[in-house]
């Protein structure tokens, strides 16, 4: 018989307890909807790898070596669905180390990361207004991720969309890219808005969501603070909200 695999590639986290809240309870959700292909771990980032095994000695697979013990399993038919937020450098990293494994299966395809057309984008947004609770003087800011990439314009995207559906009281801000959170701030001012809200628009709740965003020195939070802003943090991954996860295990329905 075939043997056949799912790998799921993540960017990573060295938090457990929102791995095991995101990561792990997508990949449950894959092994029982094919329950007839093993389902693999593998992620994108060799820091966070580095730190859980040096730190914890937890020793997770990057996509080489994942790959490598799958073919030494003896599995034909491989399935790659990531869990990458936009179509990004970390996404395209996990393309060029699948890409020398090509010819090593009978069967290889990956799967679109979350946002990768203008559906994916209602989808996450009716996911993230669904499930989380706002007072009508609340603003909701997302702290993605971003990146010097060219998909990092997924971000701005993003809010534009939310006020195209009319969801005006959510903007979009980055750690690393654009909008900064001084462009968030600046909207908030022309808004009149005094009550923040943050969540992660994150796939885990990691050290960005518990330190940039909500911890208690140097972070979104503490910034908002001393502006004014009356704020609340949600420490919540994407990977817990049941709508986002389904637009990732769609993107996966996809090569089936």
């Amino acid at each position: 018989m075939e043997k056949k695999a799912i790998l799921v590639v993540s960017f990573g986290t060295s938090h457990l307890d929102t791995l095991e809240k995101t990561i792990q309870v997508i990949e449950e959700q894959i092994q029982g909807m094919f329950p007839e292909y093993k389902v693999y771990r593998a992620f994108t980032s060799q820091m966070i790898l580095n730190k859980l095994r040096n730190e914890m000695g937890i020793h997770y697979f990057n996509v080489s070596e994942a790959m490598e013990q799958i073919a030494e399993d003896g599995v034909e038919t491989v399935i790659v669905q990531p869990t990458h937020i936009i179509p990004g450098s970390e996404n395209e990293k996990m393309q060029r180390d699948l890409e020398r494994y090509k010819d090593k299966f009978k069967k290889l395809c990956v799967g679109k990361p979350m946002l990768s057309c203008t559906e994916d984008y209602k989808k996450a947004i009716h996911a993230i207004v669904d499930d989380i609770h706002m007072e009508e003087d609340e603003r909701l800011i997302l702290m993605g991720h971003g990146s010097e990439h060219h998909a990092n314009a997924a971000y701005p995207a993003l809010e534009y969309t939310f006020h195209s559906l009319g969801y005006h009281h959510v903007y979009v801000g980055t750690v690393e890219g654009f909008p900064e959170l001084k462009d968030v701030m600046n909207k908030l001012e022309s808004d009149g808005a005094k009550k923040a809200v943050l969540i992660p628009f994150m796939f885990v709740a990691g050290d960005h969501a518990k330190n940039d965003m909500a911890g208690e020195e140097d972070s979104w939070k503490t910034e908002l603070e001393e502006a004014g802003y009356e704020v609340r943090s949600i420490i919540k991954g994407l990977g817990e909200m049941q709508g986002i996860r389904k637009i990732f295990l769609e993107h996966l329905e996809e090569l089936f």
